[in-house]
């Protein structure tokens, strides 16, 4: 081995032991939150939302707009995006209701953060598609439907 390519490379190594053991390569705040085992575990919609958001009143709103296929070839991916004008965005959630599992997905927002999200779900029929955006001290939800013609997580 040449003596400097083995110089470059226990500088690098020493520099990254050395950053690592500061704590400078944790990304703290890109840390999985919590998993709401209980949501995941839900049978129904009804059941996630309460896991997942507690006793919240669920009031429908117009600030909640979802783009979603209205036929989607493939259950398997189905992809969607959701957007809000609420300010104080805080939690989005996404529920299918005749999924085997209803809760999709989530993500929490950080403080100053938009409300938009875009993810690929799984459907394993045609079903509403309905989305959680809690903001304020608030639930506020939105649903599309979204007819599927080849299965996704029912076969």
């Amino acid at each position: 081995m040449k003596r400097r390519v083995f110089l470059k490379s226990s500088l690098a190594a020493g520099t990254i032991a050395v950053a690592a053991a500061a704590g400078l390569l944790t990304p703290r705040r890109l840390l999985a939150a919590n998993w709401p085992e209980g949501a995941f575990a839900a049978k129904s919609e009804a059941d996630a939302v309460k896991a997942y958001f507690g006793d919240a009143q669920v009031v429908d709103s117009d600030a909640i707009k979802i783009k979603a296929p209205l036929q989607a070839e493939n259950g398997a991916v189905v992809p969607l995006k959701v957007s809000t004008t609420l300010t104080g965005v805080e939690t989005i959630a996404i529920v299918v209701e005749k999924n085997p599992a209803p809760f999709a997905t989530s993500v929490q927002v950080m403080a100053g953060a938009g409300g938009l999200y875009s993810t690929r779900i799984k459907m394993g029929q045609t079903s509403p598609v309905s989305c959680y955006v809690k903001a304020g001290g608030k639930v506020h939800k939105a649903s599309h439907v979204v007819k599927v013609t080849v299965g996704g997580c029912g076969g």
